[in-house]
This record gives structure tokens, sequence and C-alpha cells, in this order.
């Protein structure tokens, strides 16, 4: 077999269970891969010894004719998740030197079908950002660059090293976690499928916290056929996490039956936000017309509490990223900066540790939980995130998915926003509503950019309805066809 790099996690699978390739060959390409590819700083760190003692485990597996679908399949895995005895700080200083004693209840149901673990993917620090230049190991630079330029783009964030991975064919598939987007604007700007699973639907425990009722565990692929294997291997009850639900998990594959006839596409208006790329609305135009060909039918809807969904984002994830946070004080893990006092020993250790946008949401949450600030603002935001959780419901009383853009551009240039927080946080503005309502969303890739950077698409689907989520989206991915990969400059 040619290039097992280039292999999607389905057919990497395939031929495993054929017997046509090992578990090592193809984990052994794969970190080849990534020495070759250290520029892009997609690994944080890369588990070499870990990675092979458990792809030989899985050609046993696979010998003994018990192979699961994500058996032998090369992954990396986000640095928020805890893995036992390896690296897991979410890129931040203030987590210095932590290796937990315990497995995250995700990274354990995949070990557990076989998968083999490549590292820990790079991140913005505690998942706070949408471009990975918030990392304490420094920005990712994404694959993809606009045609004819040497400038490096942004992977997107926070989960900007995973996506870049898949995207430069350095792990053939990565977990991420989406909190306002982290999963989903990624994919976009890297040509991937990024799916980010109902509120629930896997377990938070042994992730390490953001917002905790807006943090989700999903896959980040190269196809939809890939999330929806992968997220089966993902999902499920945890009783250690009381968010977690405790429903059946359905096989996401088998719901990939290419019949759309008659299911209702929902148009929001409310998405055609002012100065929105003209590239942009026509792809989404072109979105419609794939489906209304596939048999589906395109109906307007309104999401009137749309407008507010960006301001309330940013009250309520940095209302609960602040209190989170509040554990990291340099007494029990981590980073230590004595002082000569319990307090002054805090405040420089916080100083030292935190980043300057985790400090920015500390302090905002801190501010709007704070006495004669909490009703004015993070009670009112928690009444409208109702109110966009109604919306959402009332739409789907007309229809069964909603079809929008999943981000405003393309990818921007390293450094271009990086100083203008209120332009970086602009970025989720498409991505927050359905994180607010808890609902499951995917990005698929579904065009190119003028200048030859990928776009896509979103699918929103109603609460636990991933099986037609899914069998939308490989629909939209067989129509848009999109097989461009990036122009591979890094390594040489």
């Amino acid at each position: 077999m040619t290039d097992l790099t280039k292999l999607t996690l389905s057919e990497a699978r395939d031929a495993l269970h054929k017997g046509d390739i090992s578990s090592v060959e193809i984990t052994q390409a794969h970190i080849s891969a990534i020495n070759e590819a250290k520029e892009l700083n997609c690994f944080i760190e890369v588990t070499c010894d870990k990675a092979m003692d458990m792809a030989k485990a899985a050609d046993e597996t696979i010998k003994s004719g018990n192979a699961k679908g994500m058996t032998g399949i090369p992954i990396g895995m986000k640095d928020l998740y805890c893995t036992k005895g390896v690296h897991s700080q979410t890129c931040s200083h203030i987590l210095d030197g932590f290796k937990p004693e315990y497995e995250s209840t995700v990274s354990q149901n995949l070990w557990d079908d076989g998968a083999v673990m490549l590292g820990k993917t790079n991140m913005d620090e505690f998942a706070m950002g949408s471009s990975n230049e918030n990392s304490y190991y420094g920005p990712v630079k994404n694959p993809w660059r606009a045609k004819g330029s040497d400038k490096n783009t942004v992977p997107g964030g926070s989960s900007g090293g995973s996506s870049a991975a898949v995207a430069a064919d350095i792990a053939i598939a990565t977990t991420g976690t989406d909190t306002g987007g982290s999963i989903r604007q990624p994919a976009s700007f890297t040509g991937l499928v990024g799916l980010k699973p109902t509120y629930g639907r896997c377990s938070r425990w042994g992730m390490i916290a953001f917002a905790s009722s807006l943090d989700q565990a999903g896959p980040l692929t190269k196809t939809v056929r890939d999330a929806a294997i992968m997220m089966e291997s993902m999902a499920g009850y945890d009783p250690k996490d009381s968010t977690s639900t405790n429903i059946a998990v359905p096989n996401y594959e088998a719901a990939l039956n290419g019949d759309i006839r008659g299911l209702k596409v929902g148009i929001p208006s409310e998405y055609r936000v002012d100065g929105m790329p003209e590239e942009i609305e026509n792809l989404w135009t072109q979105g419609k017309e794939w489906l209304k060909s596939a048999g589906a039918e395109i109906v307007d809807i309104s999401l009137p509490h749309t407008k507010y969904a960006l301001p309330t984002y940013y009250i309520v994830a940095p209302a609960e990223c602040s209190s989170n946070l509040a554990r990291y004080d340099g007494v029990k893990y981590g980073l230590r900066v004595t002082g000569d006092s319990l307090d002054d020993m805090y405040k420089k250790t916080r100083a030292a540790g935190f980043g300057d946008e985790v400090k920015r949401r500390i302090l905002i949450g801190t501010y709007v939980l704070s006495a004669g600030y909490y009703d004015a603002y993070y009670l009112k935001a928690q009444k409208i995130r109702t109110l966009i959780a109604n919306d959402f419901k009332t739409a789907y009383q007309k229809c069964d998915v909603i079809l929008t853009p999943t981000a405003p551009s393309a990818a921007f240039n390293l450094g271009e926003k990086v100083s203008d927080p209120l332009a970086m946080y602009l970025n989720d503005v498409f991505t927050v509503p359905a994180s607010l309502a808890g609902l499951p969303g995917i990005s698929v890739p579904a065009g190119l950019s003028a200048e030859g950077l990928p776009l896509g698409l979103q699918l929103i689907g109603q609460a636990f309805g991933e099986e037609q989520l899914l069998n939308v989206a490989d629909v939209l991915e067989g129509a848009a066809s999109f097989n461009y990969k990036p122009t591979k400059w890094w390594g040489e």
C-alpha cells in the first residue's frame, strides 16, 4: 500500500481488518510524519514508545478477531484530556509538569476500543481562543496557505493542533473539544469534518474544564464516515459525570444511508450578518442547492435571539472560567512561584502561570459574577440563553436540521487579529448559538475561498439527533466533493 498517512480512518480500519497493513506500520508512518512536521507545532508531546506498545497490542487484538472500529488507528489527543502518566497541561504554564494518575473517560473509551495515542496536540491555553495563538508552547501553523503566499495562517482554535495535525496527514484523526465552536471553526479553517455532539453525549470527566455547561468532546476527521466511527467510540454514559446522559449510543456509521428525501432543512435569516463575505453567502446558497437536489426541502426559519448569542456566550463562559480556574493556585500541583506570604504566592503563581487571554476572561468572569453586577449581567445572560434554546425548539417544529456557514471567513494570517480580542471573538458568531442551546453541530468542508483556503458549511441538529445530522452531513460532503489538500511546504 502507498502512503499510509493519506488513508482515511475508515480506509485504515478496513485495511487493518483485512490484514493488508498492521497498526505498527501505520503508527510508525505517522510518527515519522510528525517528526517531519515539527515546524507546524501540532504536537507538544509525542508518545512514541507508548504508541508502539499500543499498536502491537492492537495488532494482536485484530488477529484474535475482536477488533472494533478504532482498533489500531493512530490518533492525537488534545492536551486538555487527562491521560494517565502523560503530559496533560491544557497548554498552560500554570500546569507545568502535571501528569495525572487517571485517564479521562473519553480517552479511556478510545483506548478500550484499541485506538493508538500518538501524543498530545497543541491548543489555545485552557481552550480559550479562536486561532491557537494563545498556547504557552507557541502558535500552531495551518498547513494551508493562501495561493502564491508564504505567510502562515491560523488553524483555528482552540483545537488548532488537532485540526492542523489531521490536515497535514500526521494523524488519521484527533480529539477536540468545543465550547463555543472550537471543533467546528478549526475544521472549517483546515478543510476537515468537525463534530460537536449534543451536550451530555460524551463524558466530561477527566477533561480540564473551561466552561462546564458548554464544554463537549468531539472528533476532527477527514470524512463524515470517519467522524461517525470515532464518535461511536468516544460517546457513552458515564456515572462519574453528572451531566452525562444515559442514552444508548447508536451505530452512527450505519445511519449513513444517503437518503434525505423529504427532510426539511431550515435556513435562519439571522445568520446573514453585516459584512459577511460574498463567497461565504454564495457557498451557503450552493449548500442549499446541493441538499435540495438530494431531495430535501428548504424552509426559511427564524432564530430571533441569535444577535444576542455572542455577548451572552462571552458573559456565561468567562463566568464559569473564573470559577473553574480558581483551583490553580500553586499549592497542590503545577507551577509554584514562591512569595512572602500565602497570598503573595497565589498572586505570583497566577500572574506567571496564566496567559493574557486567560487572565482577560478570568477578569471578565469575576466582574460579571461580582456583587452588584450578577443580576445585571450573568443572570440576564442566563435568561437570554434560555430564549436562544427556545428559538431552536420552535424552529425544529418546521425543520429537521439547520444549515448555516461555519465561520464568517477563511483562515486569517498568524498575528492578524491577536491584538484585537473583539475581532477574534467574532469568529464564533455562527457556532456559539448551538453551543448555548447544547445542540449537536458539524462542519463539512464545502469549497475554497478566492485565495484557495478551505470554507466549511455547518449543520445543526436536534438534541441527540446525531444519526440524522451525520447522514445529512454525509450527503452534503458527497455533493461538495471537497478533495483538496494543502500544498506541502513544511519539513523541506
